[in-house]
C-alpha cells in the first residue's frame, strides 16, 4: 500500500461564486421538440418523433484541449455513427424491473441474490452474452428500510470471482462490496448490517479488482431503493411500478455480432453501435410507453453506463421537479429542465401529469469513444383524475459545512498513456493503490483536482460529501445537496467535504475511484482506511 496522501497543512476556506454544472450541461445537450459480521404494467405505447442529433467529438472532454492528453486518448468520433437497431419489448411499453421480495425472520430481512449468465438481445435480432442477478440481464430493485437489518445471501455462478458492491450505502468496510469482499466462482458471500441511510435511490454492482467493467455492461447492476419513515417520504409517491418508476440508463457498445466491449481495444473496434437501454430495452429507434394512473409520478434515474453521461428533459423544454441527489432528498424541490447524470451517478424527479409528456435522454460520451445523440425514449401518458397535495415546502434540512477546522487533502486523478492513477499510484492491485487514512469523527476537505484532459466522475465510499466548490465557483440549486458522485472536468478541480461516521476497522478498507468504469479498472482507485482516533 502505497502512503501518498497525508493531510494538508492548514485550513481551507469556502469560495464564492456561479456553480458550473448547469452551464455545463447546457452547452451539451439540444433541445429537440450496529452490525453483524459477513460470511465467505402495464402502459400504452406512446411513439414519438426520434430526432437523431449527433453531438460530436467534444462532448464530455475538460478545460482545456483533449489533445494534452495524447494521442491515445483522443475522443474519436465517426462521420455516421452506427444505428443500432432496436430491441423491444412486444407491446412497446416501459419494463419495470421486478421487486426483490426479501423475507423477514427475527427482525433481519433476507434477500437472495445470484450472478448468472445467459442471453438478450441488446441489438434487435442480435444474440448478446450477458449476465444479471436472478436473471439473465440486470437485477431485480430492493427496498430497504432505515433502521431494519439486512441480510444478503449472494451466491456467484461466473466463472471468475465477483464482488457486490452497495453504492452509496453507509455500511461497515467489511460489507461495502469492494476488492477486498471479492468472492469466487462457486462461493455465497453473506454480508449483514443495519440500514443507516435515509431515503435514497441507491444501486449494487461488481467491484472486483480489473473486471468491474466487464461484468458491469454484460448487466450486472441492480436498483435500492432506501425506504425512511419521514413526512417528505409520505408525501411523495411510492407505489412500485405505479408512481414510482425506476430508470436505468445503460450506453452500451457492441458489434455486429452482438459482442459487448468493455475496455479500450473493444472501444476502439470499427463498426461499434452505441445502443442506449432503458431498463434492459433498446430505445434508439423505439418511444417507450407509460400509462400514468396517477397525477403525481415519481422517477429514480440511474446512470449505469461505464462511461457515458446521460442529460434527461423534457421533449417540449418544460421543467422537471428535481427532489434528490444521490444521497437524498434537497431542501426543497427544484424546477429544473435538465438533469445532467455522469457514470455512476442518481437524480429523483417528480412531475404532474395532465397531459401527455415524452421524455428525452442526451447521451455524450464521457471516454475514448461512446455513444452520442438524443432520444425520446419514454412518452408518459396521462391517466390520473387525482389532484396531489403541494410537496412540502421543505423536503430536507441539509446543514452547510463550515470547513474552516476541517483537515485538508490534496486528490490527484492523472494517466501515463493508458495507466489511470490517484496520487500518482495506478490501483490494480490492493498493494499498489495510494492509500488515505483517517479517524472515526474526522471531518475532511479534499481538493479533487483532474491533471489530465479526460473526463472523470469521482465517486467515495463510505460517507456522502458536500460540493464545496466546482472549478472554483460555490456551487447553487441542486448542487447542494449531498452527493456520492460527481463530474471531475478535464482539467477541472471539485471542492468536498465529508465527515467519517459510524465504522472503523483496521484491516477492511473502503475505497475512492473513477466510476468510469475503464479507468477504475486502468488503475484510477485508491483505498480509504478508517481506523478508532
Amino acid at each position: 500500500m502505497t502512503h501518498t496522501t497525508e493531510p494538508d497543512e492548514g485550513t481551507h476556506t469556502r469560495e464564492d461564486g456561479r456553480g458550473v454544472d448547469a452551464e455545463h450541461t447546457k452547452a451539451e445537450h439540444t433541445k429537440a421538440g450496529h452490525t453483524k459480521a459477513a460470511h465467505t404494467k402495464k402502459g400504452r405505447h406512446g411513439k414519438g418523433l426520434h430526432r437523431r442529433k449527433f453531438l460530436g467529438g467534444m462532448a464530455g472532454v475538460g478545460l482545456a484541449a483533449v489533445g494534452a492528453a495524447g494521442a491515445t486518448f483522443s475522443l474519436l468520433t465517426e462521420g455516421t455513427r452506427n444505428k443500432a437497431a432496436a430491441a423491444t419489448t412486444a407491446d412497446g411499453t416501459l419494463v419495470i424491473p421486478d421487486l426483490l421480495e426479501g423475507t423477514t425472520s427475527d427482525g433481519t430481512t433476507n434477500f437472495t441474490l445470484a450472478t448468472q449468465t445467459g442471453t438478450t438481445n441488446v441489438l434487435s435480432g442480435v444474440s448478446s452474452t450477458t449476465s444479471g442477478y436472478n436473471q439473465s440481464f440486470l437485477g431485480p430493485t430492493m427496498k430497504w428500510t432505515k433502521g431494519d437489518t439486512v441480510a444478503l445471501n449472494i451466491t456467484n455462478n461466473l466463472t471468475e470471482e465477483t464482488t457486490v458492491h452497495f453504492h452509496g450505502a453507509h455500511v461497515p468496510p467489511k460489507m461495502d462490496g469492494g476488492p477486498q469482499n471479492a468472492f469466487a466462482a462457486g462461493a455465497t458471500w453473506e454480508p449483514t448490517f443495519e440500514v443507516m441511510d435515509e431515503a435514497k435511490t441507491l444501486w449494487y454492482h461488481p467491484h472486483a479488482l480489473g473486471t468491474t467493467a466487464k461484468q458491469a455492461v454484460h448487466g450486472l447492476a441492480g436498483m435500492i431503493i432506501v425506504e425512511d419513515d419521514s413526512d417528505t417520504s409520505a408525501a411523495l409517491p411510492s407505489d412500485y411500478g405505479v408512481d414510482d418508476i425506476p430508470l436505468i440508463f445503460q450506453c452500451l457498445a457492441v458489434d455486429s455480432a452482438g459482442d459487448i466491449k468493455y475496455d479500450q481495444s473493444g472501444y476502439l473496434t470499427s463498426g461499434l453501435s452505441f445502443p442506449v437501454l432503458v431498463n434492459g430495452t433498446n430505445v434508439d429507434d423505439t418511444t417507450l410507453g407509460f400509462s400514468a394512473t396517477k397525477t403525481r409520478n415519481r422517477f429514480r434515474a440511474l446512470n449505469a453506463s461505464p462511461a457515458d453521461i446521460i442529460t434527461i428533459q423534457r421533449s417540449d423544454g418544460g421543467t422537471l421537479t428535481q427532489i434528490a441527489t444521490e444521497q437524498g432528498y434537497l431542501t426543497e424541490a427544484a424546477e429544473v429542465t435538465s438533469i445532467r447524470l455522469v457514470a455512476g451517478s442518481r437524480a429523483e424527479f417528480v412531475m404532474d401529469v395532465t397531459a401527455d409528456v415524452t421524455l428525452q435522454v442526451v447521451i455524450t460520451t464521457g471516454w475514448i469513444r461512446g455513444g452520442s445523440g438524443t432520444f425520446d425514449f419514454l412518452t408518459v401518458s396521462a391517466g390520473g383524475t387525482d389532484t396531489p397535495d403541494d410537496l412540502p415546502s421543505t423536503l430536507n434540512t441539509i446543514d452547510r459545512y463550515d470547513t474552516s477546522d476541517f483537515t485538508a487533502r490534496t486528490i490527484t486523478l492523472s494517466n501515463t498513456g493508458a495507466t489511470m492513477k490517484i496520487n500518482g499510484s495506478a490501483g490494480t492491485t490492493m498493494a499498489s493503490m495510494a492509500m488515505i487514512s483517517t479517524t472515526l469523527g474526522a471531518k475532511e476537505i479534499w481538493t479533487i483536482t483532474n491533471a489530465s484532459q479526460l473526463e472523470h466522475s469521482f465517486h467515495l465510499h463510505d460517507v456522502p460529501y458536500q460540493l464545496i466548490s466546482i472549478n472554483g465557483e460555490a456551487p447553487t440549486g441542486v448542487d447542494l445537496g449531498w452527493r456520492d458522485t460527481y463530474e471531475v472536468v478535464g482539467g477541472g478541480t471539485i471542492v468536498i467535504a465529508m465527515e467519517f461516521t459510524d465504522f472503523a476497522d483496521d484491516t477492511y478498507m473502503y475505497m475512492l475511484h473513477c466510476h468510469l468504469l475503464q479507468h477504475e479498472d486502468e488503475g484510477m482507485m485508491a483505498s480509504l482506511m478508517v481506523t478508532e482516533s
